[in-house]
C-alpha cells in the first residue's frame, strides 16, 4: 500500500481528532515508524496517554507541555513492547506519577511454537523490542479501563509481537502497529507470529468499527474495509510463496527476494522475516514441511496432497 502523500502532521505539536483526543507524532521518522510513532492522549480531565512512543526528552517535553493545567495523566498504556512504542513510558510515569499499563513484558503473550523458536535462537528475531519493558498493571484480554468521558476495551490482538494490545473505544479502535494507516503491519518470528496475527484479524473483523487509530500514519476511516485488504494482503502473500515453491525448495530469503521485487533494498530483510512467518504458518498447517529444523537457511518445500491426507 502506498502512504498516503497528504498526512504530514507537525512534529511535537498536538493535534485535535475529535472531542477529547489529541495526537502527538513523535520525532522518529524512519523506513518502519513512517512520519513517527503517535502518541494518544484521551480524556478531558483524566488523561490516558497511549503509546508515549521511544526515548526522547524532546517528545517527553512535547507530551508534558500538552497538559493542561486542569489535567492529570492517570493512565499510561503501551500497546506492546517495541523501542518505537515503550521505552518513553518509563520517564513519562516518573513525570506525572501514573502507572504503566500494558500486557506484559517483552515475551509475553507469546505461542508455544515461538517460545520454542526462541529458546532455540535459530531463527534469531529480537529486531526492535524493548526487553526492559516491564508495566505496574498486567491487563487481560477483555479487560476495561476508566475514568471521566472515556472507557477502553482491552483486546489482546497477538500477531505483531505476542504482547500486542487493541484499545476499543466505542466503536472506535486505537490499533497500534496491527492495522496500521500507512502499510501493512512486520510479522518477524519469534517476536511476531502469522497464525495468531490473522486470528486477531479475525478478531476486529467480529465488530464493526467507525474509525481506527493507528500507531502510525493517519485515522483510518474505513476500518471494516481495511481489515478485509489486510486479511486479502496476507493471503496474497501466501498464494505467492506457495506459487514459487511449486517450482522448487527455497529458503525464505530466496522466496523474499523471487517475491518482493519492488523492495527497496533496506526493507528486503524485513520482507524476508514476513516471509518466514508465513512459511512457519504453512509448516503448521502441514501445507510446506523444512529440509530440518527450523532456521534462517532451511529450505522449505510443497507437501502433496496426497501426502497432507495421509
Amino acid at each position: 500500500m502506498t502512504p498516503p502523500d497528504d498526512f504530514d502532521p507537525p512534529i511535537g505539536v498536538p493535534q485535535e481528532l475529535e472531542p477529547g483526543l489529541r495526537r502527538i507524532v513523535a520525532p522518529n521518522p524512519s523506513p518502519m515508524t513512517y512520519r513517527g510513532t503517535n502518541t494518544y492522549m484521551l480524556g478531558a480531565h483524566s488523561l490516558a496517554v497511549i503509546d508515549p512512543g521511544p526515548q526522547s526528552d524532546t517528545h517527553l517535553d512535547a507530551i508534558l507541555s500538552a497538559v493542561q493545567p486542569h489535567q492529570t495523566v492517570t493512565h499510561i498504556v503501551v500497546t506492546h513492547a517495541h523501542l518505537d512504542h515503550a521505552p518513553l513510558a518509563k520517564d513519562l510515569s516518573r513525570a506525572t506519577g501514573a502507572p504503566v499499563y500494558g500486557f506484559g513484558g517483552a515475551t509475553a503473550g507469546r505461542s508455544p511454537i515461538m517460545q520454542e523458536l526462541a529458546a532455540s535462537g535459530a531463527i534469531g528475531g529480537g529486531e526492535g523490542v524493548d526487553t526492559h519493558f516491564v508495566p505496574d498493571h498486567i491487563v487481560k484480554d477483555g479487560e476495561q479501563l476508566c475514568a471521566d468521558i472515556w472507557a477502553l476495551d482491552v483486546l489482546h490482538t497477538p500477531g505483531h509481537i505476542g504482547n500486542h494490545l487493541c484499545l476499543g473505544w466505542g466503536t472506535r479502535c486505537f490499533t497500534a502497529d496491527h492495522v496500521m494507516g500507512w502499510a501493512s503491519s512486520l510479522v518477524s518470528p519469534p517476536d511476531g507470529d502469522l497464525t495468531d496475527f490473522m486470528a486477531s484479524c479475525r478478531k476486529l473483523q467480529s465488530k464493526q468499527w467507525s474509525v481506527f487509530y493507528p500507531g502510525h500514519g493517519a485515522p483510518i476511516d474505513t476500518p471494516n474495509a481495511r481489515l478485509e485488504w489486510l486479511v486479502a494482503h496476507r493471503l496474497s502473500r501466501e498464494t505467492d510463496i506457495l506459487s514459487a515453491l511449486a517450482a522448487g525448495p527455497a529458503t525464505a530469503a530466496e522466496l523474499a527476494k523471487h517475491i518482493y521485487t519492488d523492495t527497496p533494498p533496506a526493507l528486503l530483510g524485513a520482507a524476508t522475516r514476513n516471509v518466514l512467518a508465513h512459511l512457519i504458518d504453512l509448516a503448521g498447517k502441514s501445507i510446506v514441511r523444512p529440509s530440518g529444523a527450523l532456521s534462517m537457511s532451511v529450505t522449505f518445500s510443497l507437501i502433496s496432497e496426497q501426502d497432507r491426507k495421509t
